[in-house]
């Protein structure tokens, strides 16, 4: 094979074409078998083979720098610069990360996992260089779909004036460029505007078309050259028009004319982009004609493209189905999505209420501000984003939507732990982040029941800004009744009176069940469903807590700002207090069950810390507890008894009181 000639980039440049192609087949066979097993981001990674293999081909890696823009793509990169042989650990515990990860590789430039973030970061590494007088070539590879993203067009529009030497290659997959680009376009504003074509679209077109045998074949012409014209020239002028020198569209997959392209514009002076077109999921049938459902994917059978399924039904889809329920019975209910439709379970609402759905493409921070103009005209938006990229929107969530106090509806999917794909991904911080935030309520169901009651709530009985977490998976608590959601009001499952837990969202399943097999241990634990972060149900947790007198919380977020810290400090005594959080960290990739052994977070591991810290306090409380109903029973004895001997007393007394007083008569 020849991959196995290939340790690192600089032994890509002694390959020829015809090994090169061959290189292109061995690391799509690669990455479709280790992706098959680990799970991964498949379609992406496969349409970009041949590119990949031209930059090492052309550039001097790791002296020159790329950046990879959210960095899902970077998989033949990685195995071409040294990291074949552990390429099977990807996304695995203490494996290989699924994006760029500089503490993992010199070859890695910079830490990517969200979009559109990497023309900005490559602008500064060049302007750093140029600073420090360096040489070296500086590159960003983004795709069509993150140019959606408004911090793309920023960073373009400075690197366009900068005249600073940078590359800028735009990966085409047909996805989502078409519509964004040409809706920016100023060039193309400008030419729908004139009478002339205001006049053909309209009265001219009618008018062309009745004329006998041509006007149809003319009309048919002038749409046909219209379109090649914008397929030839709009792409290009908006580059062009800030400030870019522009180059392309070319066949991303023809490693000839790529490398070709890329020794003739690498030593060009100032900002140059680079266009070329490829195909999503390239090589792999199933891919190819599913490019969405291969863009992020589990485990699957390579044959036949199935995929491995863990459940029938997970918290995206139920939130899904709950709110075509909501939105049948409410008109005014709308839903947005920041290009993740299918992810967050909006597929069905889209079918069903077209006119009331809105794909934003990846632009979080529009997302929320548009939902807020809605709220502020009567609308009930309700916004479903992952965990890990609400984060791009915090000030429009303060200034646009909690300011105004609108009626914004907010869904944390993907909320807590996420595993596989790493810190870039991870739903830790949205609890503090929010809990922050004046004017919101924050809500976490424990099962999908509890989901949907809790956004029926949020558009029925709130009138101000709502955020629903909740997690990735199916893992929910089941076969335990629910209870109707009032605002600020917990949940209390079962009552003990050695412990109380406190936990949310998903952590609950966890912690029941720690009372279940606890109790079989003749240890009784109260287990409280906080159901609302804010409001918190003080009250009822103060309450549990002067029953028990010890209390525990566990929560799948970030100890900092969270449920551990709101109830810690309802606490006087913290030495009866333990905090069940992840920390203050950057958490990596891996499976769940190894991250939480990490981090002691299993129920293994709260059951141990209940057990060794309270078992022996927990016998005396309870020999103490036996000793003052045995001391109350004795005393239930010997009071009859006393009585009897008192009485038998005063008999003898009344005895002899009467024998006197017959004597003195």
């Amino acid at each position: 094979m020849i991959l196995d000639s290939i340790n690192n980039p600089k032994d890509v440049k002694n390959l020829n074409l015809i090994e090169q192609k061959q290189l292109a087949e061995e690391l799509r066979e690669k990455i479709i078998t280790t992706v098959s097993t680990n799970g991964g981001h498949l379609a992406s990674n496969l349409g970009v083979v041949e590119l990949s293999i031209a930059i090492d081909y052309v550039f001097n890696f790791p002296n020159d720098k790329i950046v990879w823009d959210v960095g899902h793509q970077c998989y033949s990169y990685k195995i071409l610069s040294g990291r074949k042989d552990d390429f099977d650990t990807l996304r695995e515990y203490n494996g290989l990360a699924g994006f760029p990860k500089s503490e993992e590789s010199s070859y890695d430039h910079f830490n990517t996992g969200h979009s559109s973030t990497s023309v900005s970061a490559a602008l500064g590494m060049a302007r750093a260089r140029d600073i420090n007088h360096g040489t070296e070539k500086v590159i960003a590879v983004i795709g069509d779909g993150a140019l959606t993203g408004g911090m793309a067009f920023e960073a373009l529009n400075d690197a366009g004036i900068s005249k600073t030497n940078l590359l800028v290659i735009l990966n085409d997959n047909q996805m989502s460029i078409d519509k964004n680009v040409g809706g920016l376009s100023l060039m193309l504003s400008k030419f729908r505007t004139r009478k002339s074509y205001l006049f053909f679209g309209g009265k001219g077109k009618s008018f062309v078309d009745k004329i006998p045998v041509v006007g149809k074949h003319i009309v048919k012409f002038v749409r046909k050259t219209k379109r090649v014209l914008k397929q030839i020239f709009i792409s290009n002028m908006i580059f062009e028009d800030m400030g870019f020198r522009y180059f392309g569209p070319i066949d991303g997959h023809d490693l000839k004319q790529l490398e070709r392209i890329l020794e003739k514009i690498k030593d060009l002076e100032g900002p140059v982009l680079l266009h070329v077109k490829t195909v999503k999921g390239k090589g792999y049938a199933p891919a190819e004609q599913n490019p969405d459902k291969f863009h992020a994917t589990g485990r699957f059978d390579i044959k036949t493209g199935e995929k491995e399924k863990s459940c029938s039904k997970d918290y995206s889809k139920a939130f899904g189905e709950s709110l075509v329920k909501i939105a049948e019975k409410n008109e005014k209910v709308v839903a947005i999505t920041a290009a993740m439709k299918d992810g967050t379970g909006l597929k069905e609402f889209s079918e069903k209420f077209p006119d009331r759905f809105f794909d934003v493409g990846i632009a979080e921070q529009h997302a929320i501000t548009m939902s807020a103009g809605m709220a502020k005209s009567g609308l009930v938006p309700v916004v479903p984003i992952y965990a890990s990229f609400l984060q791009r929107a915090y000030d429009q969530l303060i200034h646009d939507v909690a300011m105004q106090n609108l009626h914004v509806i907010v869904c944390s999917d993907r909320a807590g732990l996420v595993g596989a794909d790493g810190e870039t991904h991870q739903g830790l911080f949205d609890m503090a982040f929010f809990n922050t935030i004046p004017n919101f309520t924050i809500m976490a169901p424990k099962n999908f029941e509890e989901l949907d009651l809790m956004l029926q709530f949020a558009v029925d009985k709130i009138e101000g800004p709502v955020l629903i977490r909740y997690p990735r998976g199916c893992e929910q608590l089941e076969d335990v009744e629910t209870e109707k959601i009032e605002l600020g009001k917990a949940e209390v499952l079962c009552k003990g009176y050695d412990f109380t837990i406190v936990a949310i969202g998903k952590m609950v399943k966890r912690c029941y069940e720690i009372a279940e097999e606890l109790r079989k241990q003749d240890i009784d634990i109260t287990v409280v469903n906080a159901r609302f972060l804010k409001p918190l149900d003080k009250e009822t947790i103060l309450k549990c807590i002067e029953e028990t007198g010890k209390i525990i919380t566990v929560e799948d977020a970030s100890i900092n700002n969270g449920l551990s810290q709101m109830v810690e400090l309802l606490i006087e005594n913290k030495k009866d207090f333990k905090a069940f959080s992840y920390p203050e960290a950057f958490i990596k990739q891996g499976d769940y069950e190894s991250i939480d052994k990490l981090y002691g977070m299993r129920k293994e591991d709260i059951k141990k810390y209940i057990l060794d810290n309270y078992e022996s306090k927990t016998k005396k409380r309870k020999s103490k507890k036996k000793e003052k109903e045995s001391e109350e029973t004795s005393l239930a004895v010997i009071k009859p008894k006393k009585e009897g001997l008192l009485n038998k007393v005063k008999k003898g007394l009344a005895k002899i009181k009467n024998k006197i007083k017959k004597k003195s008569t």
